[in-house]
Parts: C-alpha cells; sequence; structure tokens
C-alpha cells in the first residue's frame, strides 16, 4: 500500500465500502466518509472512494465475488452529489475523476427513464465478524461473509416481500453468532421474503432448509438470490436430500394451507422475520405455527453428541466469545450468552419469531391467540442476543427488534 493511501480492510474504510455495496442512504455514506477522513471528506478520502470502491469495485477485499459488480446508476449519481457539494462547501479539491463521472450521469441518464424502469436492484450485505469471533466454526479468515440479494428499490410500493427488512438482518446475525443452535437442525421458515434467513441457515450447515411465501413473484425473486450465493433449489418439497447446498422452496399461502400438506415437515426449528403484522393474517399464522410444532419430532428426539434437541439451554448453545465465565457473562453486549432456567428446559421444535412490535393491538392480538392455541411465548432478546455483525448499517435499529420462542405448552 503506498504511503498515505488508506487501508481499505479496516475500518471505518471497510464500513463505508460495505455500506455502499449494502445501498445505505447517502446521508449515512457521508457520515461513514467522514469517519475516514477524520472529519472531511478529503482528497485522500476521495482517491479512496474513486480508486477502490467506485472504479474498482472488483477490489481485494472481495474479489470473486463481485467481479461484474456494477452500482445503481441514481443512487451512486445521488451519493456523488452529496460528495462534491460538501467537498466545495468545504473549499476542498475534489478529484476530476468524480467531477467526471457525476457529468456523464448528469448528461447521459434521464432519472425519470431510471425510476420508471428499474424496480429491483442487487444490494450487498457483508456480515463482519469481528477478531474475537474467529473461532467460530462458520468464520473464514477474512472475518467475511458477503450475501448479493436481488430486492426491491421500495419496500412501500406494493414490493414488500423483495425487501430487506429489519427483522429479517436480526435473525441472520442470530443465526451467524449460534451456528450451534442452527447446525444438523431441520429448519423451516414462513414469509421468508428475499431469502437471507434461509442462506445463513445453509451457511451454519442446517441439516435441512425449507423456504416459504404465500406471494409467486416473492418466491421467484427468492430461488434467484439462493442461485445468486451457489445454493440449488428444490421445489418438489417431499423430496429427501442431504445436499448441504441444496435448498427447498414452495408456495404456502397460510389462509389456505391444509394440515395435511404439511405432514412431511418435522422441523426442529420454525424461523419467522417481521410475519406479526397483519390482523387478518394472525389466525393462520397461528395456525400453521401450531400444526408445525405440533408435528412428530424429526432431529429434535435424537441425541447428538452432549446435546438433546433444540434446547436452548443445552451447553452446545453457549458462544463465548471473550473467554469469560459463562454464568458471569451477562452484560448484554453480545458476546455471551447465558439462559435463563425457564429457557433451559425447552426442548423442540421450537419457533423463533423476530419482530418489529409497530401495533401494540395486533401485537395483543397474536399474543391471545398464541393462548387459544395451547402455545407459549418467551421474550428472549435479553437472553439471546447477537453479535452486532453489521457495524456499518447506520439504518438499521437492533433496538427496535424483539426476538420470541413459542413453543407447544
Amino acid at each position: 500500500m503506498a504511503d498515505g493511501e488508506l487501508n481499505p480492510a479496516a475500518p471505518p474504510c471497510l464500513h463505508f465500502f460495505s455500506a455502499l455495496l449494502a445501498m445505505e442512504p447517502t446521508d449515512s455514506l457521508m457520515a461513514l466518509a467522514r469517519d475516514c477522513g477524520k472529519g472531511s471528506v478529503s482528497e485522500r478520502v476521495q482517491r479512496f472512494i474513486w480508486g477502490h470502491c467506485i472504479n474498482k469495485a472488483a477490489s481485494t477485499i472481495y474479489p470473486s465475488s463481485i467481479k461484474d459488480r456494477k452500482f445503481h446508476a441514481p443512487y451512486l449519481k445521488n451519493f456523488l452529489k452529496k460528495l462534491i457539494s460538501e467537498a466545495e462547501r468545504n473549499c476542498s479539491t475534489v478529484l476530476d475523476e468524480i467531477y467526471e463521472q457525476y457529468a456523464y450521469y448528469m448528461t447521459s441518464l434521464k432519472d425519470e427513464i431510471m425510476a420508471g424502469e428499474i424496480k429491483r436492484v442487487n444490494k450487498y450485505i457483508s456480515f463482519l465478524f469481528p477478531e474475537e469471533c474467529f473461532e467460530l466454526s462458520i468464520c473464514s479468515k477474512s472475518r467475511k461473509l458477503l450475501i448479493p440479494l436481488q430486492c426491491s428499490l421500495n419496500m412501500l410500493e406494493g414490493d414488500t416481500g423483495c425487501s430487506i427488512w429489519p427483522s429479517c438482518l436480526y435473525l441472520s446475525e442470530c443465526i451467524l453468532s449460534f451456528p450451534e443452535l442452527f447446525s444438523n437442525k431441520s429448519c423451516f421458515e414462513v414469509g421468508s421474503g428475499v431469502g437471507l434467513v434461509g442462506i445463513c441457515l445453509a451457511h451454519v450447515k442446517a441439516s435441512e432448509v425449507v423456504l416459504s411465501d404465500g406471494d409467486m413473484s416473492t418466491l421467484a425473486n427468492m430461488k434467484l438470490n439462493l442461485e445468486l450465493n451457489h445454493l440449488s433449489v428444490e421445489t418438489d418439497v417431499q423430496k429427501t436430500t442431504e445436499d448441504p447446498k441444496k435448498v427447498k422452496c414452495f408456495h404456502l399461502p397460510w389462509e389456505s394451507v391444509a394440515g395435511e400438506q404439511l405432514q412431511s415437515f418435522k422441523p426442529d426449528i420454525i424461523l419467522g422475520a417481521d410475519v406479526i403484522y397483519d390482523p387478518i393474517c394472525l389466525p393462520h399464522l397461528v395456525r400453521l405455527l401450531t400444526t408445525l410444532l405440533n408435528q412428530t419430532k424429526s432431529y429434535s428426539e435424537k441425541v447428538n453428541g452432549n446435546c438433546q434437541g433444540s434446547s436452548l439451554g443445552s451447553t452446545c448453545v453457549y458462544s463465548n466469545f471473550n473467554g469469560a465465565n459463562q454464568e458471569d457473562d451477562n452484560d448484554g453486549n453480545g458476546d455471551g450468552l447465558n439462559f435463563s432456567p425457564s429457557l433451559r428446559s425447552i426442548k423442540g421444535p421450537l419457533a423463533l419469531m423476530a419482530s418489529v412490535i409497530r401495533n401494540v393491538d395486533t401485537f395483543n392480538c397474536f399474543l391471545a391467540l398464541i393462548d387459544k392455541a395451547s402455545l407459549t411465548i418467551t421474550d428472549v432478546t435479553e437472553t439471546l442476543k447477537p453479535i452486532n455483525l453489521l457495524p456499518y448499517m447506520q439504518s438499521y435499529n437492533r433496538s427496535s427488534i424483539r426476538l420470541f420462542l413459542v413453543s407447544s405448552k
């Protein structure tokens, strides 16, 4: 690395590039750019942004995964506009290359055409493992996991199933933080959306990954994302497969699914991210959960080493990355895990539901239906805290998300 160049493999430069690939809001990008320059977007920072992040997207950080990467032009145009404006306002030099790229967008691209024709884009979600997590079996030497996803540009315009929701990110962090909980387990996700949770389950080597969604366009987009991540798709859900790279996907409208359609599924863990949102759908969701939770247990009846079932109190689930005593490490920083006594007695199958409670009445309706179905629900947000693997994602408010465990009484 030449003298005076920023180190792209270390924060805050790594965080900036990760945020750019994830298409974080441009205000967040600008804040990270300032961090790179210790408060300003200096010429040095601009050279890093142009040379490493824009001009050579196939960089040394992610060489094989993004060699054909092309940034979404309207997004990059908006960022360059803010970058130039701030540099000029602070009387800093602006690189000619940045001026030229912005001028190209101004003269060659029409906003109204781009906005009308491009509905979905590729985002790259970078899970960044801190150094103390190197002992995790899923953590590569680079301490990075890059997941490409095709998703909607606007989650509020009728394409919600193809958007990346906060609870989906949170559940993915849980899977990657506690791989022993999901490894060698049969996992079934309801409302799988873009497929991020399923990709993470495959990464930690779940014995079976079944993804489902009630919207056909969402399902098609999900299959594309699985293929982007080098996973094969199995649409015959009755077929038995031991291929860890194969993920089952099928159409599952909650309101019309019959019990016999679910008889072949005997999951150890059911997962759901941001599925508690529509009061009309909640009775169907609870009926689906009840059916899956009361199926004959599969892996959860078997003994694997010293771990039995999906007990969250099992010693195989503990992940203590800083070497502290597990009984004392309950300071809420996510570096260790100490389960409450009530969780130690739970055996699978179980459901993990991550959700932002946007409407209290809707959530209370869900609780009433859970109780009526003879299921139990426990808030495990404070006892199952994942590592912060997305430190660059300022738009992601982890504190707004609750994690619930649902099981049969």
